[in-house]
């Protein structure tokens, strides 16, 4: 039977203890209120706080900036979560995401790209991944509903804001 709900899958999980890019793959991660356990943030005036805890990025997004040429792989644009299996241009703010048996996240913004990326794009152009610019392509922001563990192959359950 098909779920009633778009239903993805954890792909990479990512955490820098010394903050910044790239963020390195881990198992696991307890996601709390303030984010993923173990990973840091340098600039905590646009990253991190409890409307930005958790940074998410879409696996098929990566695979086709690749496909451009782009030398991006799962957790160089600083994305907690690497998540396969969702229509990206379909995530909205305040929609919900399900994360494995726990986890519920909020989306609260689309990541506004800056030059500390930009070694995982040709010739720099980190505003390839700009909402702004390229509606779709953006990382998101979320903030954390309830908190828990969350391994690689989660599933992703996407709840659309008012369903």
């Amino acid at each position: 039977m098909k779920s009633a709900h778009p239903q993805g899958h954890v792909v990479q999980i990512n955490v820098n203890p010394n903050g910044g890019v790239p963020k390195y793959a881990v198992p696991a991660v307890e996601i709390t209120i303030d984010g993923a356990r173990g990973d840091r943030q340098r600039d905590r005036e646009h990253h991190g706080g409890p409307r930005r805890a958790v940074s998410l990025y879409s696996a098929e997004r990566i695979a086709a900036l690749q496909a451009e040429g782009h030398p991006i792989a799962p957790g160089t644009t600083g994305e907690n979560l690497t998540i396969g299996g969702l229509d990206w241009d379909q995530i909205a703010i305040g929609d919900r995401l399900l994360i494995g048996a726990w986890v519920e996240l909020e989306i609260t913004e689309y990541t506004t790209p800056c030059n500390t990326i930009a070694g995982s794009f040709q010739r720099g152009w980190f505003s390839r991944i700009s909402q702004r610019l390229y509606p779709g392509w953006s990382r998101l922001y979320a903030r954390v509903i309830s908190e828990g563990e969350v391994r690689v192959g989660d599933p992703v359950i996407h709840l659309r804001a008012g369903a």
